[in-house]
C-alpha cells in the first residue's frame, strides 16, 4: 500500500512536472508566436516589401504607395440599405478598368434614420463561381461593421430588389449565375485559364495581379469613407478568396486582422486539385507561377493576425498543404480546422469564429482561446494556453484512416481540461490529429495539426 501511494505521489509529481513544461513552453511559444505584431499605425503608408528570399521574386510589384491612394468610384445607387458602386482599377492590356462592388454599413441599414459614427471596416472577397455578395456583406453590416464585397473578374450581379416601403431586401440574384454582367470596363476574368495558364514575363498582366490590386484598392476607398474608422479594418475570403486573402494581408499591412477560409499555399505540391492545373504548365511557366502567384512565398511577409478556418477533408487545399501554410507566419496565428467542413461560400462564412477574431482584434473584445504547440509525450497529446482563459469543452479530432486526405473519415474522444492545460490520450492508430477547444464564447479553436510518421 505504501508502495502504491508512493508510486501515485511519483506519478502526481511527473504529471504537474509535465503541466509545468507545457505552460512553460507557451510562455515562449506564446511571446515569439501570439505576441502582438502591430500593423503599420499611420493612415497612408505601408511599409516597402522586401525580395522573396526563397526566389528573388520581388512582393513590391504592387505599387503600394500608389493604391493605399483612394481609387476614383462612382455610386450606383447610394441609398438603399445595401449601396453598389464602381471604383477603378489597374490598367489591363493599356486599358483603364472599373470593379463593381457592394457597400454596406449600420447608417446604410438605418435608411433615412441614418445616424453618424466611426464603424469598423471589412473587405470581403468571393471565391471561385462567386461575384460580390450583397447578402454577405449585409451580415457584417449587421454586426455593426461597414463591409465592402467587390467582383474579382470584371463581372456584376443583378441588383438586389428591395420593398418600396421597409427599403429591405426582398430578393437577391448574386448566386445565379447567368443574371451577372461583363462590366463596361473589365479586367480579367477569374476563370482557370486566367489563374494558370497567362503566365508570362510580366506578372502584372495576371489575374493574381489584379485581383490583389482590386482588394488593396478597395480597402483605401473603404478607409476613405467617412463612417468608416480607418484604423481598424480587416480582410476576409473564400476559398479563391482566402488564397487572396493570403495574399493581400502579406502586401497590405495596414490590416489589423485576416481571416482565409480554406485557402492556402503549396498548391503546387501534395494533394490539391489545384496541381494538376500548376504541372500542366510548362517547367518555366511552372516555376514562375510557383514564384509569384502561390501563397507560401507571401506569408513569411506577413505581419497581420491572421486566423486559417478549413476543414480536415478539404480537396481544393489539403490538410497537409495547410499545415506547411500556416507554419510560414511570423506574426501571431489561430486555427480553426473543423472535421468534415463541407466548401461553399454558404458555408465558409458562417462559423462564429470569423467575426469573434475579428472581433477581438477591431472591436478589443475578450481574446479567443490561445493554443501553444501541440506536445506529444507517452501517448498523451496536449497544448498549453493562459491559465486565465476558462474553456468550457475540448476534443480531440482525428482520423485512423490513411490514403488520400479527402476520403479519411475522422472521429472524436474527450479531451480533459485543467488550468493551463488541455490533454488527451491517443488512439494508437491515429494517423493525424488535433485538439478543439472551444471558449466560454462558444467559439473553437484547433491546435495545429500533428501527422504520424510513417
Amino acid at each position: 500500500m505504501l508502495v502504491k501511494t508512493c508510486f501515485q505521489g511519483v506519478n502526481v509529481i511527473r504529471a504537474c512536472f509535465h503541466a509545468f513544461l507545457l505552460v512553460a513552453i507557451y510562455s515562449v511559444y506564446s511571446i515569439a508566436h501570439f505576441g502582438s505584431v502591430s500593423a503599420d499605425e499611420t493612415t497612408d503608408r505601408v511599409p516597402a516589401l522586401d525580395v522573396d528570399s526563397k526566389t528573388g521574386m520581388p512582393l513590391a510589384r504592387w505599387d503600394m504607395q500608389r493604391l493605399v491612394v483612394p481609387p476614383d468610384f462612382r455610386w450606383l445607387d447610394s441609398q438603399s440599405v445595401i449601396c453598389s458602386l464602381l471604383y477603378r482599377g489597374e490598367d489591363y492590356h493599356g486599358q483603364p478598368t472599373e470593379i463593381f462592388a457592394y457597400y454596406a454599413s449600420p447608417a446604410t441599414l438605418a435608411g433615412k434614420q441614418r445616424s453618424g459614427g466611426k464603424y469598423p471596416g471589412i473587405v470581403l472577397l468571393h471565391g471561385g463561381g462567386g461575384t460580390a455578395f450583397s447578402e454577405w456583406a449585409e451580415n457584417w453590416a449587421r454586426r455593426g461593421y461597414a463591409a465592402i464585397a467587390m467582383d474579382l473578374g470584371g463581372k456584376r450581379p443583378a441588383l438586389p430588389m428591395f420593398d418600396q416601403v421597409t427599403g429591405q431586401v426582398v430578393q437577391r440574384f448574386d448566386h445565379i449565375r447567368g443574371k451577372r454582367q461583363r462590366v463596361a470596363k473589365p479586367g480579367p476574368l477569374d476563370d482557370h485559364k486566367a489563374k494558370f495558364q497567362n503566365v508570362n514575363e510580366d506578372p502584372t498582366d495576371d489575374w493574381q495581379f489584379h485581383a490583389v490590386s482590386a482588394a488593396v484598392r478597395a480597402h483605401s476607398l473603404l478607409r476613405s469613407f467617412p463612417d468608416v474608422d480607418p484604423e481598424r479594418t480587416a480582410v476576409t475570403g473564400i476559398s479563391w478568396g482566402g488564397y487572396l486573402t493570403c495574399l493581400t494581408a502579406s502586401v497590405d499591412s495596414r490590416f489589423k486582422a485576416a481571416v482565409p477560409v480554406y485557402g492556402c499555399g503549396f498548391l503546387f505540391d501534395g494533394e490539391s486539385v489545384q496541381r494538376t492545373m500548376i504541372d500542366r504548365l510548362g517547367p518555366k511557366q511552372r516555376a514562375e507561377w510557383i514564384s509569384w502567384h502561390d501563397p507560401s512565398r507571401f506569408l513569411p511577409h506577413c505581419r497581420v493576425p491572421i486566423f486559417f478556418v478549413n476543414g480536415t477533408n478539404d480537396k481544393h487545399y489539403p490538410l497537409k498543404s495547410y499545415a506547411q501554410t500556416y507554419k510560414l507566419v511570423q506574426g501571431p496565428v489561430t486555427l480553426r480546422i473543423k472535421a468534415g467542413m463541407r466548401h461553399s461560400h454558404l458555408h465558409g462564412w458562417a462559423p462564429l469564429e470569423i467575426g469573434r477574431f475579428i472581433d477581438q482584434y477591431l472591436l478589443k473584445k475578450d481574446a479567443m482561446v490561445e493554443l501553444a504547440e501541440p506536445v506529444l509525450h507517452a501517448g498523451v497529446v496536449s497544448c498549453a494556453f493562459p491559465a486565465q482563459q476558462s474553456p468550457s469543452h475540448a476534443v480531440l479530432q482525428y482520423t485512423s484512416d490513411r490514403g488520400p486526405l479527402v476520403d479519411r473519415k475522422w472521429k472524436s474522444i474527450e479531451a480533459s481540461l485543467a488550468t493551463g492545460l488541455v490533454s488527451a490520450k491517443l488512439p494508437a492508430d491515429a494517423t493525424i490529429w488535433c485538439l478543439a477547444v472551444t471558449g466560454e464564447d462558444d467559439a473553437v479553436v484547433t491546435s495545429e495539426v500533428m501527422f504520424r510518421r510513417p
